[in-house]
C-alpha cells in the first residue's frame, strides 16, 4: 500500500484518467472526490464487498440450477 499525505485541494492522479482530491477535512473525516471516467466504477469498498458477495451467491445458484439441469429435473 502506498500511503501519502495530501491537504485540503490537494490531488492524486491514477493511471492518467482518475483524479482523486481532498475535498475537506473535519475532524477524523476526510471528504474526498473522484473524477473517474463513466466506464471506471468506482464504490465505498463496503457496497464493493456485498455487490462481490451477492454475486458469488448468484453464480452458486446459476452452478445449482444447471447442475440440476443436466441431471434431467
Amino acid at each position: 500500500m502506498l500511503a501519502l499525505s495530501r491537504k485540503k485541494n490537494e490531488a492524486l492522479i491514477i493511471n492518467n484518467n482518475v483524479e482523486i482530491t481532498i475535498l475537506e477535512v473535519k475532524g477524523d473525516q476526510v471528504k474526498v472526490g473522484i473524477e473517474a471516467p463513466r466506464e471506471i466504477p468506482v464504490y465505498r469498498k463496503e457496497v464493493y464487498l456485498q455487490i462481490q458477495e451477492a454475486n458469488k451467491e448468484s453464480s452458486d445458484v446459476a452452478s445449482a440450477v444447471d447442475a440440476l439441469k443436466s441431471l434431467g429435473l
